[in-house]
Parts: structure tokens; sequence; C-alpha cells
């Protein structure tokens, strides 16, 4: 059993060196960062959402902006719309599961904010449509995948995809990912700004 969860461990690190030496994956991930740090300076704000696990990475991310992530600071506006069960379950109720997120985005989102969709495949339906919903309002749209990116990827405006096609693995760099743009965010807005140069 130990060698099983060795593997798993390497399996997770092969991963993310995998997206360590994508330049290309890193330059989006940084402007992702960049355009959620011009968004807050203009006070709009970020929206996530997610199906199971990603529903929990979506409600982690917004935690973390929303509390704190690495020091004390004033609350940064971010809402994961995954929480709300009265509205989770009247929106399915009386529309349909697939458009649990687009309604609440059609009544919560204004023209400026950053809609991150998160989905190991990037087939969720319901993103899809909440992908339409925020196009009409003018919010920008992330497809933040794995695999071959889904639909999602092809909707969205920007696709930042995980080079993996195991859900955990994913998942894992999911949170990954959510950590970097929560910290570069605190520390663009609060903080000394991100240095060229990281200390050892």
């Amino acid at each position: 059993m130990k060698e099983y969860i060795k593997d798993q461990i390497k399996k997770s690190y092969e991963t993310k060196q995998a997206i360590y030496e994508n330049d290309e994956l890193i330059s989006k991930i940084e402007e992702l960062a960049k355009k959620c740090v011009e968004l807050y300076q203009t006070n709009k704000k970020t929206i996530l959402a997610g199906n199971g696990g990603s529903a929990a990475d979506a409600q982690h991310i917004a935690a973390e902006l929303v509390g704190r992530y690495g020091f004390d600071r004033a609350s940064i506006p971010s809402l994961a719309l995954t929480t709300d069960t009265s509205n989770l379950t009247a929106i399915g109720n009386d529309y349909g599961y697939d458009y649990i997120f687009s309604r609440q985005l059609e009544g919560m989102g204004h023209e400026g904010d950053i809609f991150i969709g998160i989905s190991t495949s990037g087939n969720s339906v319901n993103l899809l449509k909440a992908f339409e919903s925020a196009k009409k309002k003018g919010i920008f749209t992330v497809a933040l995948t794995g695999k071959d990116g889904g639909q999602m990827a092809k909707d969205a405006d920007m696709a930042i995809i995980v080079p993996s096609n195991s859900t955990p693995r994913i998942q894992e760099s999911h949170i990954l990912i959510g950590h970097i743009l929560c910290d570069i965010i605190e520390q663009e807005i609060f903080g000394d700004g991100i240095k060229t140069t990281v200390d050892a």
C-alpha cells in the first residue's frame, strides 16, 4: 500500500511539473491574475461555479478572496454560485439543473465581472449555459478545465487547461492555480506586489 500511496503522490507532482514546464499555460495564469487585479481596482467581482468537487473548489477560492489568503487585509468581493441551496433548488425545480448557474448570473452578474467556470471535462452543460448568460451581460468568461478542454474551452474568452486526463490530478491542479491567483491578487492590491525574483 505504501508504494501505491507514493505512486499517487508521484502522479500528482508529475502533473504539476507538466504545468511548470508549459510556458503558454503559465502565461495564461499570469494574464488571468493581471485581469483579476484590474477588475478589483474598478470595484468589480469574480464569480465562480462548478459541479461536485469543482463546486468545492469554486467555494474554496471565493472564500480565500472574501476572507483572507496570506495576510489580513480588506475583503475582496468574490461569489460562488454553488452555495445558496434555495437558489439552486428553486432554479433546478422551476427551470432545470442546466440553468442553476446561468439564472444566478442573470441576476447577480454585472458588466466587467469575471466568471470562472470550473470543470475537469470542460463539458458541463450548466456551465456552458452560464457562459452564454455571462457574455450577454459583458462578463469575461474563463474555463478552468483539464483533458482537451471540452466545449467550455472553445466558448470561453480564456481557457486554462490542466494537461491531464485524470480527474483527481486535474482537481489538485485547479486548487493550486486558484491559490496562485489569490496570492497574486492579494499581493498586488494590498501587499508590496509580486517581485520579479522569488527567494529560494
